[in-house]
């Protein structure tokens, strides 16, 4: 990884967890309601962009790529989908960091301003991995 990826990391991390808390409160009070169009359409973009983002490797499920606009998911079939993208996301956090002096750390890939550790590699401060799912 190098300090793009984290950032592109932080970014769409924070933004499926947002997302997943918003509807996840919909879905406890309305389960089997349609999620409507406006949001679905931001669900389906960010879908999008882990998927690029996690590529095979992380990718929660080969077979999807995003939400078909024409039939309409339920609120509790988009809390499903992200809650899976989030354990994803959360699973490339705990294969890239490190504890170090009881903080947790990004490895990542350094160039010549940077300081570096003896693999050449930079520490970038980052929060401990939830725990995963088994």
């Amino acid at each position: 990884m190098n300090r793009n990826n984290v950032d592109t990391f932080e970014k769409l991390s924070g933004q499926l967890s947002s997302t997943y808390e918003e509807i996840s409160l919909l879905s406890k009070k309305n389960p089997n309601d349609a999620v409507n169009k406006f949001k679905l359409k931001f669900v389906n973009k960010l879908i999008s962009q882990s998927n690029d983002y996690l590529a095979e490797k992380y990718k929660p499920f080969d077979g999807f790529d995003n939400f078909d606009e024409d039939d309409i998911p339920q609120n509790s079939d988009v809390v499903f989908i992200l809650s899976q993208y989030l354990q994803c996301f959360e699973k490339q956090r705990a294969d890239n960091v490190v504890i170090n002096r009881g903080a947790w750390y990004w490895r990542v890939q350094g160039n010549d301003e940077d300081k570096l550790d003896e693999e050449g590699m930079v520490l970038i401060r980052t929060i401990k991995p939830k725990k995963l799912k088994d």
